[in-house]
């Protein structure tokens, strides 16, 4: 496919702390069409699915400014400078948003939110063990209440469409593939 389409020039429309919109100018090959695309470049992000010893899992609500209202995830956001590795981010995110803690931090999966728009990735980690540490350090501008939610009650709340952050949703579709392959086969 890639020989279908002949990257010519990119070009800087807008750029912020957080986005740059960038038009990417490419001749399509089979019909002879030159065309521009829209490009965010994004900065990675993490995901992390903290779970208590007891089996509950840490979420989080919080007011997302773009669909106006407040939304069940799980904590998470960009990759800082300061950050070594995702691993890293993904810690200081739980314990920035949440007060737990973790020593059994694993990596459990990877997706691009939008390959067509995004040039960005999600990593999710899932915490095992989780326990309470500190109090939230929230940023000046974050609200964030804390809830423990049993672990089957997240795929019926998927399922109800009350948790709809789609990269949340993708952390417990990687928990799913994760503990699948965790569990022993029949013998």
């Amino acid at each position: 496919m890639k020989k279908d389409w002949n990257y010519l020039y990119s070009k800087t429309v807008f750029k912020d702390r957080l986005v740059c919109v960038r038009h990417d100018k490419y001749h399509f090959l089979p019909n002879d069409i030159i065309k521009d695309f829209t490009v965010f470049e994004l900065g990675d992000w993490v995901n992390i699915i903290p779970v208590t010893e007891d089996g509950h899992v840490v979420m989080i609500h919080q007011f997302r400014h773009g669909i106006r209202r407040d939304t069940i995830e799980i904590p998470g956001g960009l990759i800082s400078e300061e950050d070594s590795s995702p691993m890293e981010a993904a810690v200081r995110e739980m314990e920035e948003e949440t007060g737990y803690h973790s020593m059994d931090v694993v990596h459990i999966g990877t997706v691009e939110p939008n390959p067509a728009l995004q040039t960005n990735r999600c990593y999710t980690f899932l915490a095992r063990n989780a326990f309470p540490r500190s109090t939230q350090r929230l940023d000046p501008t974050e609200s964030i209440r804390v809830e423990l939610t049993r672990k089957d009650d997240i795929y019926r709340m998927i399922r109800e469409t009350r948790i709809t952050h789609g990269l949340v949703v993708a952390a417990f579709a990687h928990l799913l593939i994760f503990e699948s392959e965790k569990r022993p086969g029949p013998s």
